[in-house]
């Protein structure tokens, strides 16, 4: 909680917001994520967009195509922290643009919606963690299923012992489209006249002006955080907001460049196997899994399965489930004795009119037409109107930022890598 030192200290301009006044919004990398943040916020009825900043003119054109000519644009986002009818920011900037600018928003009194993964480096995790108590300023990390009724359903399931004690966690994450590797499209106008090449490239390596490391930037490791840090960051946040637990003891992963070799220096199939205190955790992406592309969680306790994906569904075991026997060893006068005992104990189970045996099993469904991403901006536009703490701040965030970014070195460095996750730092 903050103390009454740091509200005070606070910018005052937030405090200001009457009741039916919006909230000012800016987004700072207008991209596709970064739009459709815009979107779902401007969705909500709570939020006006007041401008646009974008390193490529062709983006700052389109933001007022969309909404409106009265938007400001800009290449450099110091002009939007500056406006002092701002409220918060949307970043969706490349991975490594996220720790730089929510620090400086957040100094210059925004509230920050930053894309996930938060961070690109887990160093930089702290230094937003600090910027954030320092200047008590709202942030909320963009993994939106922290926000879905859906997990809410599976983490109360969960807490309620549902499926018994938990002892395993299969996640995956499949892809099987071009799109879905990362194959975004070139704008054919894209040249060094139209595109603020040296801000986008920011601390990452000097290069000549390459527009494909702009537009599918996700796919080199100096802009981006691979499929961890686009797919394994969710599946993290998903599944430390169901059970509550702060992060993994021991980190490993493996994977390979197996279908897109386009220049790409990231895998694009990952496996990451991860030790928490009371249970393990196997994750799996996969960018050509030549089937449909599906996503989900499987929940393995002591007493059923929960599989958490656009529903909550529980697969229970049934107590009266025979545990069998092996008596075939025993001489045929212990056999009968023990049989008989048995059987009274478990009386044979009768089918159902189809045959098949009876199961225990629920489903939850969410309703028609249900936006998790939509409920998680609702959430951020009524943290910055109460200013109450929100779930996905900015310890959450670099607690499943972390796991992620350790298996990507993992991965390249062919190391198993042990992980304190109540302080956010590797150990050893």
């Amino acid at each position: 909680m903050p103390t009454r030192r740091q509200f005070l200290a606070a910018p005052a301009a937030l405090s200001q917001i009457k009741p039916n006044d919006k909230i000012r919004i800016a987004l700072i990398g207008a991209g596709g994520m970064g739009s459709g943040d815009v979107n779902a916020s401007l969705a909500t009825g709570q939020s006006e967009l007041v401008a646009v900043a974008d390193i490529y003119d062709g983006r700052l054109t389109r933001a007022k195509e969309i909404w409106g000519q009265h938007i400001q644009t800009t290449r450099d986002y110091r002009e939007i922290l500056a406006k002092k009818d701002i409220d918060a920011v949307i970043i969706g900037t490349p991975d490594h643009w996220h720790a730089r600018i929510a620090v400086d928003a957040m100094n210059a009194g925004k509230d920050v919606y930053v894309e996930k993964p938060m961070v690109q480096k887990v160093a930089d995790g702290h230094l937003v963690i600090e910027a954030a108590k320092k200047t008590n300023r709202i942030l909320q990390v963009g993994s939106q299923r922290v926000s879905s009724i859906i997990y809410d359903k599976a983490r109360e399931l969960l807490a309620a012992g549902a499926i018994g004690q938990l002892n395993l966690v299969e996640a995956w994450w499949d892809r099987n489209s071009a799109l879905g590797a990362w194959q975004y499209s070139i704008p054919p106008d894209a040249s060094p006249a139209n595109i603020d090449w040296d801000r986008f490239l920011g601390t990452a390596p000097k290069r000549p002006f390459e527009p494909i490391r702009l537009f599918r930037w996700r796919n080199y490791q100096d802009y981006g955080t691979g499929v961890a840090g686009d797919l394994f960051v969710h599946l993290f946040s998903g599944l430390h907001f169901i059970t509550g637990v702060e992060g993994p003891e021991r980190v490993f992963a493996t994977g390979g460049l197996r279908y897109w070799k386009d220049g790409r220096d990231v895998p694009d199939m990952m496996i990451g196997l991860y030790d928490y205190p009371t249970f393990n955790l196997a994750l799996r992406v996969n960018f050509v899994n030549g089937a449909a592309e599906t996503s989900g969680f499987r929940f393995v306790g002591s007493e059923g399965i929960m599989n958490v994906g656009s529903t909550v569904t529980l697969s229970k075991v049934n107590r009266e489930t025979e545990p069998g026997y092996t008596v075939n060893t025993f001489p045929a006068k212990v056999q009968d004795e023990f049989l008989r005992a048995y059987r009274e104990k478990y009386p044979p189970r009768k089918p159902t009119a189809d045959g098949m045996m009876p199961q225990a099993e629920d489903t939850f469904r969410a309703p028609r037409n249900y936006s998790d991403h939509l409920d998680h901006h609702r959430n951020f536009l009524a943290a910055i109107r109460s200013r109450k703490p929100v779930v996905e701040d900015a310890l959450f965030g670099l607690r499943a930022a972390g796991p992620a970014l350790l298996s990507n070195r993992s991965y390249f460095e062919k190391q198993t890598f042990t992980w304190d996750a109540a302080k956010c730092e590797v150990k050893g």
